[in-house]
């Protein structure tokens, strides 16, 4: 059912934890299965994403896909972290199945989220950032409607 990275992943979730004086903090839920995920971004001048941590509630899943979501674009820019997608989470993690699926747009969710947070407070724009939805049905739903 999970592949091996999944279950690393949950058992041994990397970047767990809060950082106080993060550049960029975003919060996304899924109402539907009550899963719920906050990310902290430490950004340098360079907007280089120096450091950051999660806290997810939820399935297993969940916290596979936000702990593989923070080793993904630590290290990167701004802008190639707006790159990451919940295809290249799960990709990363060796697939989830079909049920769990949304768990990865959370955490491509709460990136948007937390980069939002981050450019407001600093008076940027992001190229590609559009507002995030606080709920990941209401994402679901937009893109069976289009």
């Amino acid at each position: 059912m999970y592949s091996d990275k999944v279950i690393d992943h949950f058992q041994n979730p990397r970047n767990v934890g809060e950082i106080e004086d993060a550049s960029g903090v975003g919060t996304v839920g899924n109402a539907k299965c009550g899963d719920m995920m906050r990310l902290y971004l430490k950004i340098n001048e360079e907007q280089v994403i120096i450091d950051c941590k999660f806290k997810t509630y939820g399935c297993g899943a969940a916290v596979a896909s936000s702990s593989m979501a923070t080793e993904m674009i630590k290290g990167k820019t701004v802008a190639e972290a707006m790159k990451l997608t919940n295809k290249a989470v799960m990709e990363a993690l060796d697939g989830l199945p079909p049920e769990k699926e949304h768990c990865s747009l959370l955490a491509e969710e709460t990136l948007h989220a937390a980069l939002w947070d981050y450019a407001e407070k600093h008076g940027i724009k992001i190229q590609g950032l559009v507002r995030p939805v606080q709920d990941i049905e209401d994402r679901m739903v937009r893109e069976l409607e289009d």
